[in-house]
């Protein structure tokens, strides 16, 4: 064993995806997530509420992830070294303070300095929850366990967009985000259930290998492009599809691209489990190249769920995919930098995508857009397979590693 290891939360070698330590984690994922949709369903409308013009409404809903990727420097050296429950749990009262924040803000710089702190939660969280649930799922059903976990997100987006719209509507901004920071500190509870052993072994160091795990390169650069395109869904779909003059009812696009994810993210997980990632990446990412051409020719409201249904096929089911496979590119010590480095060609995707598919429109038209934009797909997909051999060999070293 490396002598940097750590007990994890339950022994790997269980059977059994549904320990009391993963049923926790999943549950504090849900909630955290349901706090997180909740606020992005409703910050940019509270800016417009405070005045703010579009420029700055597109600066406040992207400077998060400005400061999630510059505290990655300090977030993935920290995984690694410090007890990763309590570092969940700083995330948590983060999220929390910056929605505390909110509730309090007259301004728009007080509104974007509460973003900037929400985004350093955001640097600790999503890489902290992915290295904490690697550590308890069993090796024979690793894909599958995080394509359960990721549900917890999927059942958060569905249902907290809708949630947070409709408390503004009875309570207004304020309270709704009191109510937001509630949520996280639950969050932070579960996650106090998790029993999780740590034994401190290394010193806090910050050097370019702590940071980025080059193991986890070929993950990290394929959630950069499908990122990149899948940012343009939420970007600018409810635009699209008012411009083909479909406005009734196409929130549910949202929704049923959520249900269907219920089904197809469990299902491939274990079919990667049984044929291996390659085969079952390139098909699966065929369908959101095909949900972006449906959505370029549709004209009516079953065209639009069509095209929700297989973009849940495609990015749907490929993103949980590469987070597996980072998690398996390096031994359990180092989890930390690796899960950091594939979320930071996320945050990267998030950052240049909505840019990009505005120029594509002022320059081509929405139409057009869609089509280019199903190029990133197309490039995440020739990655995979130039790298068949590498990410083969990964898989396999994962299996004798962790047999």
């Amino acid at each position: 064993m490396d002598s940097t290891e750590q007990k994890s939360p339950a022994s790997p070698s269980d059977s059994s995806i549904w320990s009391k330590a993963f049923i926790s984690l999943f549950i504090a994922n849900m909630v955290m997530n349901m706090g997180l949709t909740m606020s992005n369903s409703i910050l940019a409308k509270y800016a417009d509420s405070l005045g703010a013009p579009a420029s700055q409404i597109g600066m406040l809903m992207s400077a998060f992830a400005i400061a999630a990727l510059a505290f990655k420097i300090i977030a993935a050296p920290a995984i690694d070294t410090y007890n990763k429950k309590y570092l969940a749990i700083f995330a948590a009262v983060v999220y929390a303070t910056a929605f505390f924040g909110y509730s309090m803000s007259t301004t728009i710089p007080m509104l974007m300095v509460f973003r900037l702190i929400q985004g350093v939660g955001m640097a600790f969280g999503t890489a902290v929850y992915m290295t904490l649930i690697s550590e308890v799922l069993p090796k024979d059903k690793y894909s599958a366990g995080i394509g359960y976990f990721s549900l917890g997100q999927v059942i958060a987006t569905a249902i907290g967009p809708s949630v947070g719209l409709t408390l503004v509507n009875l309570m207004g901004y304020k309270l709704t985000y009191v109510c937001n920071a509630g949520i996280l500190l639950v969050s932070a509870a579960f996650l106090m259930l998790v029993k999780y052993e740590f034994k401190r072994t290394k010193k806090l160091k910050i050097t370019p290998g702590n940071i980025i795990a080059k193991e986890a390169l070929i993950p990290a650069s394929v959630m950069m492009f499908l990122n990149t395109g899948n940012c343009v869904i939420t970007s600018f779909l409810i635009v699209y599809a008012g411009k083909m003059d479909v406005t009734t009812g196409i929130g549910y696009f949202f929704t049923i691209n959520a249900l269907t994810m219920l089904v197809t993210r469990p299902t491939v997980g274990k079919l990667i489990d049984k044929y291996g990632l390659v085969k079952i990446f390139i098909p699966s990412i065929c369908c959101s190249v095909f949900a972006y051409f449906l959505i370029s020719v549709s004209t009516t409201l079953p065209m639009f769920f069509l095209a929700a249904c297989l973009s849940a096929l495609g990015f749907g089911a490929c993103s949980p995919a590469m987070q597996t496979l980072a998690m398996k590119c390096v031994p359990r010590s180092r989890r930390g930098a690796a899960s950091s480095t594939n979320y930071v060609g996320q945050d990267i995707g998030y950052m240049i995508g909505p840019s990009i598919a505005g120029a594509a429109a002022q320059s081509l038209g929405y139409v057009s857009m869609w089509r280019v934009m199903s190029l990133p797909f197309v490039i995440a997909m020739v990655i995979v397979f130039v790298s068949r051999r590498q990410i083969t060999k990964i898989e396999e070293d994962f299996c004798k590693r962790e047999a």
